[in-house]
């Protein structure tokens, strides 16, 4: 159980720098956001802030620029779109650092907004240099971390500032870390586990862990390919991952010893290449031919799942069920989020493509709780410690 954070609701930010460390980590196409989803999620926690008459200083990652000044990674579109959002001027500064941005800082009045540009042009922030959090934390008199999808990361942005400042996390980051406790604490059973994806090495840990809480686990895609596979199944030339005999025998071992039961697809949907007009038969899933792949989950499967979700009470669904990109292989995954609409069940959906395919299937706003944490959801439901959290003061401290 990860304990009750300090909530920014409780810090007097009136007349005060506030540093804001949220998630502005969109795709970008060109010169435009692609997708502005993470934008928008943070725009109520500013707008909060602002109303309550803190003086912002917004911090945000974008890409990978690793430690050096990438213009095509500036914040500026970022900085743009929440002026939109925010109905107000949102200034974009220079740096994330120095003493430019610093005289930038001192003279925000109340309710000013400044972007500071992308944190990860300097190697500080992912070294968490102490010296580079310094440089941050003298930007500002209070801290409020609304990053959840950073939590994993021990950087000078997530972990250093917050030592050094008054401390509190944001109401994205509480409501993350309220649904994913409440579905791996104590949750209603039948709990059940919906894992997709291409690699089980990916999911090692999330895969021993849910092994040993959940009710069962229901594997579809490369995921389930590789546990065929160790099984001496037959699978053509489909997704297999190599050398995770050892792996595919813990969880198993895991699941057993626990009562976990382990769904994996009675039949697939197989074809010779991802094709959207290609000729597509269904096989069952451990006999697939040898010039075929499986590509998604077939109509046998799908309903051996749907039943065991209609029973459900509480579910965490992370990854495809196949290539659910492409139309004649979207069928088993797009299937199962509806399934998961129309539970009862508290639906946890985590990391972007499980968000993806319940957006693709129109249903995204009837799951329990969209996390978009990626990385960070995966580590806490491994049950690790996220350093970005626990940085951040108990609700009691």
């Amino acid at each position: 159980m990860c304990a009750v954070k300090r909530s920014s609701r409780t810090l007097q930010v009136r007349g005060r720098r506030v540093f804001v460390r949220v998630d502005a980590n969109v795709p970008l196409h060109g010169e435009r956001i692609r997708d502005d989803t993470r934008v928008r999620a943070i725009a109520p926690t500013l707008a909060d802030l602002r109303a309550r008459g803190g003086r912002l200083v917004v911090a945000s990652h974008l890409g990978r620029p690793k430690g050096q000044v990438d213009p095509t990674l500036s914040l500026a579109r970022v900085a743009e779109r929440l002026s939109e959002l925010l109905g107000c001027v949102v200034a974009l500064a220079p740096d994330s650092v120095g003493p430019a941005v610093e005289a930038r800082a001192r003279r925000l009045a109340d309710g000013d907004v400044l972007l500071l540009e992308n944190l990860r042009f300097h190697p500080g922030e992912e070294q968490n240099d102490p010296s580079h959090a310094a440089a941050l934390a003298r930007l500002a008199e209070v801290y409020v971390n609304d990053a959840f999808g950073t939590a994993h990361r021990a950087h000078a942005s997530t972990v250093g500032v917050a030592r050094l400042l008054p401390a509190a996390a944001g109401p994205l980051m509480h409501a993350e870390i309220q649904a994913l406790d409440r579905a791996t604490r104590d949750p209603d059973r039948p709990f059940v586990a919906v894992l997709g994806g291409a690699k089980v090495s990916d999911k090692i840990g999330v895969l021993r862990r849910l092994a040993t809480q959940v009710d069962a686990l229901l594997l579809g895609g490369g995921l389930a390919n590789t546990f065929m596979a160790n099984a001496g199944g037959a699978l053509g030339r489909s997704l297999v991952e190599p050398g995770q005999a050892e792996t595919v025998a813990a969880v198993r071992a895991a699941a057993a010893a626990s009562g976990c039961r382990i769904l994996l697809p009675k039949d697939a949907v197989v074809a010779t290449a991802i094709d959207p007009n290609g000729a597509t038969t269904v096989v069952p899933a451990d006999q697939v031919p040898d010039d075929q792949m499986a590509l998604d989950i077939g109509p046998a499967a799908t309903m051996a799942y749907l039943e065991v979700l209609a029973e459900a009470r509480t579910v965490v669904w992370n990854g495809p069920l196949g290539v659910y990109e492409c139309k004649p292989f979207a069928q088993g995954t797009l299937a199962v989020a509806h399934g998961l609409a129309t539970s009862a069940a508290f639906v946890v959906v985590a990391g972007g493509d499980a968000l993806a395919a319940a957006q693709a299937a129109g249903v995204a706003d009837r799951m329990g709780h969209l996390s978009t944490g990626g990385g960070a959801t995966l580590e806490f439901l491994e049950g690790r410690d996220l350093p970005g959290l626990a940085a951040l003061p108990d609700a009691r401290a």
